[in-house]
């Protein structure tokens, strides 16, 4: 059971993923948090942001160019896993019993999104946490077009990667005593990530009365 539960602490703490895990274990994280509905509560905009800063301190020793790639790249691919998990299997998601792991609320928040901004929700979903993990796989679901999805799925994970990465890489170069209160910034995407997420709570339940 500690075992277990020094894992959960690790995925969760993102200083710690990038200073051990590397560029791998960034890529494999971002690669599951967009699109494998079972991750959706691993670390998402704070980590991307956190490794563009790590990048620019030379802390994550690797060139900026290759984490881009390897980022974008795994968004994309998360995303398409999603995708195609939703065309072929979603409806089993529909019928599944409820777990830590999987909450029917989140497909039902999402497709809101859905309702509410069509096609661009792929795009706008990259910034809102758990919304990111299933709309690729609500677009499967309802079959959306392939060239359709996978137009919205690159500009989506570019965007979002080049924006959060790319500005933390900046960032980081440029005050590169930022690592030393690394803490304050997690606190503040978190704060962020719980705002959104009561937002979207409250403007579904006026939305049902």
């Amino acid at each position: 059971m500690n075992a277990i539960v020094d894992f959960f602490q690790y995925i969760l703490n993102s200083e710690e993923i990038i200073r051990t895990g590397g560029l791998v274990v960034i890529t494999l994280i971002v690669f599951a948090e967009n699109g494998l509905f079972f991750a959706f509560f691993l670390p998402g905009d704070y980590l991307v942001f956190l490794a563009g800063v790590f990048c620019g301190t030379r802390t994550l020793d690797v060139p900026i160019s290759l984490l881009l790639i390897c980022m974008i790249s795994a968004a994309i691919l998360g995303s398409l896993v999603g995708y195609l998990f939703g065309r072929f299997f979603g409806h089993r998601l529909e019928t599944q019993r409820e777990s830590f792991f999987f909450k029917k609320k989140n497909i039902e928040t999402t497709r809101k999104y859905f309702d509410k901004y069509g096609s661009r929700t792929l795009i706008i979903s990259r910034f809102l946490p758990i919304v990111r993990t299933f709309a690729p796989i609500l677009a499967g679901l309802v079959r959306m077009p392939w060239p359709g999805f996978m137009t919205y799925n690159i500009v989506g994970g570019t965007v979002w990667i080049l924006g959060l990465t790319g500005g933390g890489y900046l960032f980081g170069e440029r005050f590169p005593w930022i690592v030393d209160y690394v803490q304050y910034v997690i606190l503040f995407f978190l704060a962020i990530t719980t705002f959104t997420v009561v937002k979207g709570y409250f403007n579904a339940r006026k939305q049902e009365f």
